[in-house]
């Protein structure tokens, strides 16, 4: 099975992504993931949508922080599972990068895009970027019992993207 098919079966089985919804059921899954720490399955999600609408997208940079974003968290997860891991136990620089590429990336939409707070991921993605920095890159600022939750994107008007 390719990886496009089975990101395919994976959203059909989201909840989030069988809403009746204007949106992508994508963009929702990707929401649904990361809120239930599944963030490696949110990059996936996400990045099914990303790469099949292409680099000229109106939203190509958008999704892209968002991928950053989870990608940052797969790292940070990844850390806290695993210490002591050879590989593992130096995700936090690369965390920090990518937390920094997607506020980058976010800020071009703020305050609001397709119904969702992208402040709060650029607050979010600072705020982590800085805990680890401050850290000295050897202190992970994740715990999953206080993952970060974000905001489900509403649905709009389209004359109020």
């Amino acid at each position: 099975m390719k990886k496009s098919e089975r990101i395919g079966d994976f959203v059909e089985g989201l909840q989030a992504a069988s809403a009746a919804s204007e949106f992508d059921r994508c963009y929702l899954g990707y929401f649904e993931c990361f809120n239930s720490q599944l963030y490696y399955e949110a990059h996936d999600v996400l990045e099914h949508l990303w790469l099949k609408d292409g680099r000229n997208a109106p939203d190509y940079r958008f999704h892209k922080g968002l991928i950053q974003l989870a990608g940052a968290f797969v790292h940070m997860k990844l850390q806290h599972e695993h210490p002591s891991h050879p590989k593992h136990g130096r995700r936090l620089r690369p965390a920090r990068r990518l937390l920094l590429l997607a506020s980058e990336n976010l800020v071009l939409f703020a305050p609001r895009h397709h119904g969702f707070d992208v402040s709060v991921a650029m607050d979010l993605a600072v705020r982590f970027a800085t805990l680890i920095e401050k850290g000295s890159h050897g202190q992970n600022p994740w715990d999953p019992k206080t993952a970060p939750i974000l905001p489900v994107p509403k649905d709009f008007n389209k004359n109020t993207i």
